[in-house]
């Protein structure tokens, strides 16, 4: 399919300044939020802020007289293509979460985690782990939603700030899933850019492994300087779980099903439904207390029950019932409402020509090869900021960029590499990025919490530009006389292919 993004010749488009004020007003209101009600509450009034911007769009677009239903048309498909499966995965890792937990799979990882993993190196192994899992799965989502939930509670055990911990689980799961040749933004990236899928891979390496290593020193560093003595509240927590639930090796089966599931490539989605069914099918298998505790009204009603509403334990120790308490589909659907108030943002900035009015203003007299490279991670940051969505800002920043870079003479390798290093990377440290609002929810993490511990994640984007300040491995050809005559036609009207 080939769909313009950018307006058509003699469309209206609508002024620089006005194409600016949705995003102003949007990081203002955010911005407003952190100062007076703390970062915490971002999450409540995110899609407040994110409909607002939607609105404001809209109306200065039908102000200046840009606003038509072809470009809105093409917004809402756009976007909804993109953000609208993300929705059902929400709702089957709401699923996975309940009845892993509810099953004894995560009471088990933690129970066996704190047996086996020494303290000090708990979070290089959490890092490193979910790296290699993400790395043989390609999905960070699947990752984090299964042996990143375990991770947070053997941690929080332990002793270790949640935000470290969902810190050491986000860097590792997104730098496997940049380099895995599994994962869809890689082959979007390479895709996208038109570079061969493992050349694109092998160069990304030159940024990737310097920011995991800095990352895994940073969380070797953290876990020698943490107290995780253990404390009398730890034993109690111990003491529930084996008195709560029944620890056995054998509910590992239920997780050794899913990775297999993933690194067969069966389809995200088939994937959480099936852990979920295992999952579920072991509260019955496994946890027959359990059963009889929720099953007074009749076992179709217990399974509705704890699949769509909260199940609370009430043991008197707060640390443990939080850990192990569900919160069910219910627990999810705010994540879902700030999802669909993302698309409808990423609809109005796309379908009133605002978008592509900005990001043309970014590129157009763009010259050498730092300051393209920069630009191309502003841009980065900023596409992910208006569309909510990872693949669609990659998609457009591929086609923004493909001629800037072609103008110059360099390679649309460095062009594939930047857009992984400042998009699919940082898609899960935006609030109201769809990657940023499940990764908070899976995790029970708010995002400006764990974000200044996802150390690969904001340290790729720096690396990038640090390679291209000092041109290490970046070719660069004399430009041709073709490429430097690029028409302004074609500057303004770029396709997307999908």
């Amino acid at each position: 399919m080939n769909t313009k993004i950018f307006l058509c010749k003699g469309a209206v488009q609508p002024p620089l300044l006005l194409s600016a004020a949705p995003v102003v007003a949007l990081l203002c209101f955010l911005a407003a939020i952190i100062v007076f009600a703390g970062a915490s509450a971002i999450s409540d009034y995110s899609h407040i802020a994110l409909l607002g911007a939607s609105f404001l769009s809209v109306a200065l677009a039908a102000f200046c007289g840009s606003l038509n239903r072809r470009g809105m048309l093409t917004g809402i498909r756009r976007s909804a293509r993109q953000i609208l499966p993300a929705v059902p995965m929400l709702v089957c890792i709401a699923m996975v979460s309940t009845t892993w937990m509810l099953s004894g799979v995560v009471p088990t990882l933690i129970r066996y985690g704190l047996q086996i993993i020494n303290p000090t190196f708990f979070l290089v192994i959490t890092c490193a782990v979910c790296g290699v899992i993400s790395v043989l799965t390609g999905s960070s989502w699947s990752t984090i939603a299964t042996i990143g939930v375990a991770f947070m509670g053997i941690g929080s055990v332990m002793g270790f700030s949640p935000a470290w911990i969902a810190g050491a689980v986000i860097s590792g799961a997104y730098f496997g899933d940049k380099v895995s040749p599994l994962s869809d933004t890689t082959v979007i990236a390479s895709s996208t850019c038109g570079v061969d899928l493992f050349t694109h891979i092998r160069y990304l390496m030159i940024t990737a492994i310097p920011s995991m290593l800095i990352a895994l020193i940073v969380f070797f560093v953290c876990g020698l300087y943490t107290d995780t003595t253990p404390t009398d509240e730890a034993a109690r927590i111990l003491g529930l779980l084996d008195s709560t639930f029944v620890i056995s090796p054998y509910t590992l089966i239920i997780p050794a099903v899913t990775l297999t599931l993933i690194v067969l490539r069966v389809p995200t989605l088939i994937v959480l439904l099936c852990s979920s069914v295992l999952g579920l099918g072991g509260i019955f298998v496994f946890q027959p207390a359990i059963v009889e505790w929720l099953s007074s009204d009749g076992i179709p009603v217990m399974i509705g029950r704890l699949l769509w509403s909260e199940t609370a334990f009430s043991t008197g120790v707060e640390s443990f019932d939080s850990l192990v308490s569900t919160s069910g589909i219910t627990g999810m659907l705010p994540t879902v409402a700030l999802v669909l108030c993302a698309m409808l943002f990423g609809t109005a900035m796309i379908g009133t020509g605002m978008l592509s009015r900005l990001t043309h203003a970014l590129t157009r007299k763009l010259r050498g090869r730092t300051a393209l490279v920069g630009s191309t991670v502003a841009s980065g940051l900023f596409l992910n900021s208006c569309t909510a969505d990872q693949y669609l800002s990659i998609i457009i920043g591929g086609n923004m960029f493909r001629n800037a870079y072609r103008r110059i003479g360099l390679e649309p390798r460095l062009l594939s590499r930047t857009l992984e290093d400042s998009i699919s990377v940082t898609s899960v440290i935006i609030p109201w990025n769809s990657c940023g609002v499940t990764q908070s929810a899976v995790l029970g993490v708010g995002t400006l919490t764990y974000l200044p511990y996802c150390i690969f994640n904001y340290l790729s984007p720096l690396m990038s530009l640090l390679i291209a300040v000092t041109g290490f491995r970046i070719a660069q050809t004399v430009r041709s006389a073709s490429a430097t005559e690029t028409s302004e036609a074609e500057a303004v009207r770029i396709p997307i292919r999908s």
